[in-house]
């Protein structure tokens, strides 16, 4: 019999003199059986020790996503992994992300929304067969995208409360094999800790969050804005903030009511985080003003950014009944310089004047930030100095 070097405690065991006298009793007995049983048990735990430790370092749910299913494939070597998870638990929108032998792929999935299995799982919250899944809900338009996966097992991502924050589909084994009791237990218990590791994202993400578009909130984007003035300074880099405002949005709450209105806000929050990278920060500032911190930006990048996001919201389309008038944006932008030394406040009081001439000029048009824009405002009106540099949304802009 070969005894693992890690396994001290056996090794001292079978070693003494006693249990070698009477090996072949205690073989029959089952006790030899019974101490392999617990040595994979503590092996079981380990891996699980090990692999929660692996989760819980992770900053995101992406990377949360990334490590469970390496975890899962090296463990049961499923053949398709699907993440269905709600970002925002107000909100039915569903993030999906699938993987197939540790990659990611588009599945082509497009889930409406899962809070309908929500009273199940609160009272089933763990892994079932998908047979036994569907066959509990009966035919639905939702099964039509599941099919796709061919899924073995449907496994549950529950809040603290019960509520059902996402799911996971796993496909069937690479190479055919039914999963075995152990795996299932070990996938059952992993994904519990993925669950928890994800609620606990998904929270304090939420504290960084606007609850009506999603975006970060104000607070946070002034975090940002004073750790990129900070780097700034140390790297004598150049950072730019975009402001923006919706033109004549008070006309769009008292012609088509407040809850057009919030959906003109959800749709252009959509669209201005499809319009950025991924690094790039935008956030509500609050009512209809929103802003975006573009690091590492100069002042002719941001510009042509933020006339990329004044003619895509111009080209948006917002869904209602009866149609709204075409949305128009207001930008402000202003850059700034490591060794300019300038404060957040009056960062962003010289991004609100480039926004305010904006505004005055006409609505629909972007603005950059020149030193003494306020004075320039003024000595252009009276015809004495050039203009600082501004876009030109056209006549039809301002709605």
């Amino acid at each position: 019999m070969t005894i693992p070097e890690h396994f001290g405690e056996r090794k001292e065991f079978l070693s003494r003199p006693e249990v070698a006298e009477n090996s072949a009793f205690l073989r029959e007995v089952g006790v030899f059986d019974h101490v392999n049983f617990l040595e994979q048990e503590i092996k079981n735990f380990r891996d699980l020790f090990t692999s929660t430790m692996d989760i819980f370092t992770r900053s995101t749910v992406e990377e949360i996503m990334d490590a469970a299913v390496r975890r899962i494939s090296d463990y049961s070597s499923p053949s398709v992994v699907v993440f269905l998870w709600k970002p925002l638990q107000n909100r039915e929108e569903i993030v999906i992300k699938g993987y197939k032998d540790y990659k990611p792929v588009d599945l082509g999935l497009n889930v409406p929304g899962i809070s309908c299995f929500e009273p199940f799982f609160r009272k089933y919250p763990r892994p079932i067969n998908y047979e036994l899944f569907s066959f509990e809900f009966g035919q639905s338009e939702i099964f039509e995208y599941f099919d796709r996966v061919n899924p073995s097992l449907v496994i549950p991502i529950m809040g603290p409360s019960g509520g059902l924050y996402g799911m996971v589909l796993l496909g069937n084994k690479a190479m055919g094999q039914e999963y075995s009791i152990a795996e299932l237990s070990f996938i059952q218990h992993f994904m519990s800790f993925v669950s928890l590791a994800i609620q606990n994202n998904l929270h304090y993400e939420r504290t960084l969050r606007d609850v009506k578009t999603g975006l970060y909130n104000n607070a946070f984007f002034l975090t940002r804005l004073n750790e990129e003035i900070a780097r700034s300074r140390r790297n004598e880099y150049k950072t730019s903030i975009i402001m923006l405002d919706i033109d004549h949005f008070k006309r769009i709450n008292d012609t088509y009511g407040h809850i057009a209105g919030d959906r003109v806000l959800e749709s252009l929050a959509i669209t201005i985080k499809q319009a950025l990278r991924s690094h790039d920060v935008p956030s509500r500032f609050g009512g209809e003003e929103f802003t975006v911190l573009l690091p590492d930006t100069g002042k002719d990048e941001a510009f042509l950014v933020a006339e990329r996001l004044r003619n895509i919201v111009a080209e948006m389309d917002v869904p209602w009944e009866p149609s709204l008038p075409r949305i128009t944006v207001s930008l402000g932008v202003c850059t700034f310089y490591g060794r300019t030394g300038v404060s957040s406040e009056e960062i962003m009081k010289r991004t609100d004047e480039a926004l305010y001439m904006s505004k005055e000029q006409g609505r629909n048009r972007t603005t950059v930030w020149e030193g003494g824009l306020l004075d320039k405002i003024e000595k252009r009106f009276s015809g004495s100095y050039p203009p600082p540099r501004v876009s030109h949304g056209g006549g039809r802009g301002a709605t």
